[in-house]
């Protein structure tokens, strides 16, 4: 029988069952104690109420160390910053901290005063290994033969008491999330890969915070149906009124009105809520965007009193000096040429193997280093300049000796390939590495 053939087991309960929900100091400390006893690294999720809150705070913490327990900590009770956190940091900086999808939880993790100091993470280690399915799901099956149901993975966590089966199903995500982190730790190594995934890996502990997006308003959904400037103007003041709305009141923004209904209310720009309504009733009129009608409907009508010279412009002005890739062909041709070469080389690299071509090497990097080269690198080879670029632009010293041989060349290039794949921009145009 075939690896594709083995049935996997369903994982329906952790081993030792569900632990009680910690939500007082004591049975912190004590699971504090016992975490202290065990071994090795520790295995750590976190439950959000993405969807439900404005806010992205943890609503409960997994975690599982071997010989040390599986714990679930309510953070509510304690808030962040408490002293049992700053304790349960220093514990977590005496080994490794696995996680899955870091990226997506260490900035409520960091919330509560929880940094660590050394990192494992089974997804991101799952792309550079060349794995087709990397979700916690998948990987539990291929690598470990067991299937884990997700059917919670969308609740609302900040209800209170979370009921068993979501605390089941919480528990779950730890539960074989060591013996996940030895798989992927020895099929890196026997690919030669753990290198640039451990590269990749304290590369995210370092990470600077995002910085925040210059005119969050502009990626309203539905955008594409505004040729206005004055009912741009509305959709600005009516995002920045539902925001304000839903971070004081920590609920969802697009609970409170979602971004359909915004550009649709722009549109239209309803007097009145009976006007209100007949322009929302296509969508689905939902009672929730009602609630509110009075603040709309007073924003509506002051955005129509914005004079035209501060309407904002239909396209923004970002910090990004770089046209859309689609035009470059036709009035940027030198650009355009080198980024076909770079794209076609570094395209084959990640094919070979076996990662991700955004994993390789952020595609917006590859961008930036043809629209402006390093002084000379259009006239002579010179491999040394592309990697110093690299290296300013944040790529790690593994992607750089990979894709900087591919670049300098490319630099050289005179005329476009044929048939270039750029209809991919709109999709790698934020990937990050």
């Amino acid at each position: 029988m075939s690896d594709e053939e083995v049935t996997a087991t369903p994982l329906l309960v952790p081993s030792a069952g569900t632990p009680p929900v910690i939500d007082t100091e004591s049975a912190f400390q004590s699971a504090l104690n016992e975490l202290a006893k065990g071994s090795g690294p520790f295995a750590i999720d976190a439950e959000r109420a993405s969807g439900f809150r404005y806010s992205a705070r943890a609503y409960l913490i997994q975690i599982k160390r071997t010989g040390g327990g599986l714990h679930l900590i309510d953070p509510i009770p304690f808030g962040p910053g408490h002293t049992l956190f700053i304790a349960l940091n220093d514990l977590l900086a005496t080994d490794e901290v696995i996680l899955h999808a870091s990226t997506q939880d260490l900035p409520c993790l960091r919330e509560l005063g929880i940094h660590p100091k050394k990192l494992f993470d089974t997804e991101l280690g799952g792309r550079i290994a060349g794995l087709p399915r990397v979700g916690l799901g998948p990987l539990l099956e291929s690598q470990l033969g067991v299937l884990l149901a997700k059917e919670h993975s969308a609740a609302d966590w900040s209800v209170r008491p979370l009921p068993q089966a979501w605390l089941t199903y919480a528990a779950l995500d730890v539960e074989l999330l060591v013996e996940l982190r030895d798989k992927m730790y020895a099929l890196l190594e026997s690919s030669g890969k753990l290198k640039w995934a451990l590269e990749e890996f304290a590369s995210i502990l370092i990470a600077p915070p995002a910085t925040p997006r210059v005119d969050p308003w502009r990626r309203t959904s539905g955008m594409h149906k505004i040729k206005r400037r004055d009912h741009l103007a509305t959709i600005k003041e009516l995002w920045i009124a539902r925001d304000s709305i839903a971070q004081k009141e920590d609920i969802a923004a697009g609970k409170l009105l979602n971004d359909y209904a915004i550009v649709e209310l722009a549109i239209a720009m309803p007097k009145n809520k009976k006007e209100v309504e007949k322009a929302l009733r296509p969508l689905g009129l939902r009672a929730r965007w009602l609630e509110n009608v009075e603040t709309w409907l007073k924003v509506i009508h002051e955005s129509s009193t914005i004079a035209e010279d501060q309407w904002p412009p239909l396209r923004s002005h970002s910090d990004n000096s770089m046209p859309p890739v689609k035009l470059w062909r036709d009035k940027f041709p030198t650009k355009y040429a080198p980024l076909t070469h770079a794209r076609a080389a570094i395209e084959l690299r990640a094919q070979e193997l076996s990662i991700p071509l955004e994993n390789l090497i952020t595609p917006d990097y590859i961008r930036r280093i043809c629209w402006e080269p390093p002084q000379g690198c259009t006239e002579i080879l010179n491999e040394s300049a592309v990697r110093a670029a690299l290296g300013e632009l944040g790529a790690r010293p593994w992607q750089i000796d990979l894709v900087a041989p591919l670049i300098a060349p490319a630099l050289l290039e005179k005329v476009a390939l044929p048939e270039p794949k750029v209809e991919e921009e709109a999709k790698d145009e934020d990937s990050p590495a």
